[in-house]
């Protein structure tokens, strides 16, 4: 057994504990690791993030399919939308040169940052956190938690909801993130979702999509040779127990820091990483 890269382990921990605390895809931090510090190749890189991802968020799906909180009907029509496009991401992802696919990470990674770092709009923080339920009578969807809570709600244009997942799709079969991002901006902020349903049905998407996608990328990397499986087998040996490790850390992570201040800290990590990925791109 290679030992190579036992130092995942414990990075492995550690971002996987920042990633579930704040509610960011782990490929959104692995990929662009794997890239600049691990010099591997953006295909090998984003395949490797979207394994690692789908460990980590398997775990959250089971805890909301136990809390009884996914809209299973929701989450299957941004399914019908997301899993094509992330099939098509990966092909684009295939074919695309290595410095485009920095270029494109780079710069969804710097439209995230922005989104951690502006100041949260007054009256849409009001609405979040002041949401109430809907009239039983006049919502088009009732849940019934673990806990015999009801929670009645209605989803608005779901052509809209279509188009933006599948953008985010798309986005993860090519560079692995984007999805989880743009499915909260079309639950949350457009069509006020109770955020439990919301980021519950958002992890039941991402997870299935990154499972796709990141199976799409390992067959790409098969067709290269067994090398490139050899060192992401490697390579996922310490990332993937250290991410179950790290998942569990999470949420105690996010009760204990200040949400601003995680926001802000992110902000910055992300503009540095974009930044530096976009610098080697053009260095080439």
């Amino acid at each position: 057994m290679s030992v190579e890269f036992w130092y995942m382990l414990p990075i492995g921990i550690a971002i996987a504990t920042v990633a579930m605390a704040s509610g960011v895809g782990g490929a959104t931090f692995f990929s662009p690791l794997f890239i600049l510090g691990l010099g591997l190749s953006p295909e090998l890189a984003v395949g490797a993030g979207l394994v690692v991802e789908v460990f980590g968020f398997g775990s959250g799906v089971y805890a909301y399919v136990r809390r009884q909180l996914i809209d299973y009907r929701v989450g299957g029509m941004l399914l019908a939308a997301t899993v094509p496009a992330a099939v098509a991401g990966v092909v684009i992802a295939h074919f695309a040169d290595a410095d485009i696919l920095k270029v494109i990470l780079g710069m969804g990674l710097f439209a995230v940052a922005v989104s951690f770092l502006r100041a949260p709009d007054d009256e849409m923080e009001a609405t979040l956190e002041n949401m109430a339920h809907e009239d039983p009578d006049e919502a088009e969807t009732c849940l019934v938690t673990a806990e015999d809570e009801e929670i009645c709600y209605t989803v608005c244009n779901t052509t809209e909801g279509r188009l933006i997942s599948g953008i985010g799709g798309l986005f993860v079969g090519m560079v692995s993130s984007g999805l989880g991002e743009l499915n909260g901006y079309f639950l949350l902020q457009r069509c006020r979702v109770p955020s439990s349903v919301a980021v519950a049905t958002s992890v039941f998407v991402v997870a299935i999509t990154a499972l796709i996608a990141s199976v799409g990328h390992i067959f790409q990397v098969a067709q290269g040779g067994l090398t490139g499986l050899a060192t992401m087998g490697r390579l996922l040996l310490f990332t993937v127990p250290g991410v179950v490790i790290g998942a569990q850390l999470g949420p105690e992570l996010a009760r204990r820091v200040p949400d601003r201040v995680m926001e802000i800290g992110l902000g910055g990590l992300f503009t540095i990483t974009a930044g530096l990925l976009l610098f080697e791109a053009g260095l080439h």
